[in-house]
């Protein structure tokens, strides 16, 4: 039965096949689901003044404390507040706390709410929003530029007392639904920026925002979103959580959180905000975002029925540290450090240690011990913003290879067992030395409802080395900034002019003043009010800057217009036909700018064929004679327009209309996507080789008149009108002597004329000749609409 035995063999080949790529795909998907997701940026307000990431390293790193005094800008009776007698209805029994300063202030033009609106919003919204404007600023993301793309926003909250207990003020009714909706808080970014991802708000009280951040990498990895703002909020508008907790006995009476110390006697409540920008890795390395830190692998679950609604739950602690280290799939020895959850209450804190002792401390080298801290011992305890405040510090921890000392720590709590494995406190700041293989922390959050999460962070991966020559130092660099209000516009130059001052070494990150340049074009959004300094090095920026914050004149400042430039102001590019040419134009430009040099390239390689010569050595090399023959003049000036072309998109600068005269209607026409390069360099070598080709001769003249004017004079005469310069200059092509002629009887009449230097009549019925060619040659050619 041979014919059985083909088919069998056939039919078990195509299983096998089958299997294998079946095998290939589980693998693929099962990698995708573990594919770690990078940080591509991170933005944060905390208590102390705290207003990025780097202040917030500044106060770890410094041991600093930021608790204060309760503010007096809420509306709160902070005198009648505090009573010492924890059971004293409606006080408490604390009178510092860590807060955000300026938590009621809100630009509301810049994001364009009206301010009915406004008002009613939870300050929530409001701060969260403006954090997420700064967050992809921070990326190096024009926020204008994510519209309709999938971002996803993740949102943790838990504090929600906004106009809680109280009648609707009249002047806010029909906006408090929208305001204090808890959904609203992702929904509002989402909106305002136009993000067609997932908006999610949830709350797990004091776990939110590293719950956020596991969904939001969940979502990455199935493919839901591929950009996503994930963390949390806590703004307190009233003081109820201090009087709930105060009859509760949960707060430390000096408002300070000491983590894992014998001295604990209870939590601090703060206010905070963080968000982090989370990215598949793999997209980030491919768009050449900075990758700050990798979240290698997370898990969350649920403490389910402990000894109290409230109370902590040591076997699922350990169950979700194991979970998340599995799902990143390292080994509790390969993480260094853990940022714990830590709140110094005297039941929480040694529950929670005797978890990591269990998971992280066992089996460990006497000289590696898994070292723990906590951001509060430094801000207090931010609630929904607490783990990412946890993830911010580990990042910035990591890229300064050091792990800063927790405060109020009088020395290691009794109720864990400190001796029976490899953990210790970080009383005092160590540092954190490279190895054979990247630093990496855990980062835990414990929400009061009982919802654990725990993060495996791992260092960033070392970042490629940049292609191409060391950046001249002798550039004359123009910083493009801009903003809403000329005050905004002040005070945009004064933090730059701080910023940049600050950075003392070469090693600061952007510390150049051409990648300060580039990312204030190019990573920024430009609003209507503008100005521009220009220096060669830091000084004279920064004097520039200091004088437009101070609104004085300085020679390295061009001031803004009287005028905001509207967004109905369209930008035109017009591209010149013959006779604008020079020898030599562009070299300086092909010297010192690669995106130039490539676009001129690519172009004379497309046309050095076409026409049996090189463009290049013609434009930069001459003679005139030589570049002034149409054939050459046309192929080099359509390659000076579209290397212009291709500078000006490469610093963010793009045309809302295109203008162009003879063969530059070509260069306009491929910068509108009409046809592609090589179809334009096919129209051009055409035409270029086929007009030298004709016989020379034939004049052009510029006639001060109108067509109509000279339309009797041109009768029958085999002269053309070529082109209307203005309302009152018209060119005229054709031969020699009947140019002359009309030229002749106009100059008779006291007109202006001015002969063309030119070697062919060329938009005249001379060119009629190359036109069936002309046609031939570019049958081929594929248009589109502009």
């Amino acid at each position: 039965m041979p014919g059985t035995e083909d088919k069998l063999r056939h039919y078990l080949k195509r299983v096998t096949a089958d299997l294998g790529q079946t095998r290939q795909r589980l693998r693929d998907m099962e990698e995708r689901q573990r594919e770690p997701i990078a940080v591509v940026a991170m933005a944060c307000r905390y208590p102390g003044g705290v207003a990025s990431p780097e202040q917030l390293w500044d106060l770890v790193a410094s041991q600093g404390d930021a608790i204060e005094e309760f503010p007096t800008d809420r509306g709160w009776d902070v005198a009648g507040l505090y009573h010492p007698d924890p059971d004293h209805p409606g006080t408490t029994y604390v009178r510092e706390a860590g807060f955000l300063r300026d938590a009621a202030r809100f630009d509301a033009d810049f994001f364009g709410v009206n301010p009915r609106e406004a008002l009613a919003a939870d300050p929530q919204q409001r701060v969260l929003l403006e954090v997420a404007w700064e967050l992809f600023e921070r990326a190096g993301i024009d926020p204008g530029t994510l519209r309709d793309t999938l971002t996803g926003v993740y949102a943790g909250v838990s504090s929600q007392d906004h106009m809680s207990g109280e009648q609707v003020p009249p002047e806010v009714e029909g906006y408090a639904t929208t305001g204090t909706l808890a959904s609203v808080i992702s929904g509002r970014i989402a909106y305002t920026f136009g993000l067609a991802g997932p908006a999610v708000t949830l709350d797990t009280a004091c776990s939110a925002s590293l719950v956020a951040i596991h969904l939001a990498c969940q979502a990455l990895r199935q493919g839901d979103c591929n950009l996503a703002l994930a963390g949390g909020v806590t703004v307190l508008s009233t003081p109820t959580a201090f009087v709930e907790f105060s009859r509760q006995r949960g707060l430390a009476p000096d408002g300070r959180c000491k983590p894992f110390a014998a001295a604990a006697d209870g939590t601090g409540f703060s206010e905070g905000v963080g968000l982090i920008l989370l990215e598949r890795l793999s997209d980030a390395r491919r768009n050449g975002h900075r990758v700050l830190g990798v979240v290698r692998g997370s898990a969350v679950n649920q403490d389910g029925a402990s000894n109290g609604l409230t109370a902590p739950n040591d076997v699922a602690q350990e169950r979700v540290i194991r979970q998340a280290l599995t799902h990143a799939r390292v080994t509790h020895d390969a993480v260094d450090a853990v940022e714990a959850h830590g709140t110094g209450t005297t039941l929480g804190d040694p529950i929670e240690g005797n978890a990591l002792l269990a998971t992280y401390g066992k089996g460990r080298p006497a000289d590696r011990p898994l070292w723990l801290g906590s951001v509060k011992s430094n801000i207090g305890h931010t609630q929904a913003a607490a783990g990412v405040a946890g993830v911010i510090k580990m990042v910035m921890a990591m890229r300064h290879g050091q792990l800063p000392a927790s405060l109020h720590i009088d020395r290691p709590t009794p109720h864990v067992d400190w001796e029976g494995g490899g953990v210790q406190l970080l009383t005092d700041p160590v540092p954190w030395p490279e190895t054979d293989r990247p630093r990496r922390a855990g980062v835990s959050s414990f929400g009061i409802s009982g919802t654990n999460a725990h993060l495996i962070l791992e260092q960033a991966p070392a970042p490629s080395a940049p292609e191409g020559s060391e950046t001249r130092r002798d550039l004359v660099v123009p910083w493009v900034v801009s903003a809403r209000s000329p005050e905004a516009l002040r005070a945009q130059a004064r933090a730059l002019a701080l910023a940049f001052a600050g950075r003392a070494t070469e090693t600061d990150r952007m510390d150049t003043p051409v990648d300060i340049g580039w990312s204030l074009l190019r990573t920024r959004a430009l609003h209507e009010r503008r100005a521009v300094v220009v220096g060669t090095d830091r000084a004279e920026l920064v004097a520039g800057l200091e004088a437009l914050a101070a609104e004085e004149p300085h020679p390295a400042l061009v001031t803004p217009p009287p005028a905001p430039l509207g967004a109905g102001k369209h930008m035109v590019w017009l591209f010149s036909g013959q006779g604008s040419q020079v020898v030599g134009m562009g070299a300086g430009l092909y010297e010192r700018f690669p995106v130039f040099a490539a676009a001129f390239d690519e172009v004379c390689g497309l046309l050095d064929a076409e026409l049996g010569g090189s463009v290049r050595e013609v434009v930069f090399g001459g003679p005139r004679e030589r570049l002034d023959h149409t054939m050459w003049a046309q192929a080099g000036l359509f390659a000076l327009q579209v290397g212009l072309a291709r500078l000006w998109e490469s610093v963010g600068v793009r045309p809302d209309v295109v203008v162009g005269h003879s063969v530059g209607e070509i260069a306009a026409a491929y910068v509108a996507g009409v046809f592609g390069l090589a179809d334009a360099c096919k129209v051009v070598g055409a035409r270029a080789r086929l007009m030298g080709g004709l016989p020379e001769g034939g004049a052009m003249c510029a006639v001060q008149a109108t067509p109509e004017e000279l339309a009797a004079d041109l009768e029958g005469s085999g002269v053309s009108i070529a082109a209307v310069n203005t309302t009152d200059s018209t060119v005229i092509s054709g031969p020699a002597d009947e140019v002359e002629r009309v030229v002749a009887l106009w100059r008779g009449r006291g007109r202006k004329t001015k002969a063309l230097a030119v070697s062919h009549a060329f938009h005249s019925v001379v060119m009629e000749p190359m036109l069936a060619d002309f046609t031939e040659a570019i049958r081929d050619v594929k248009f589109a609409a502009p």
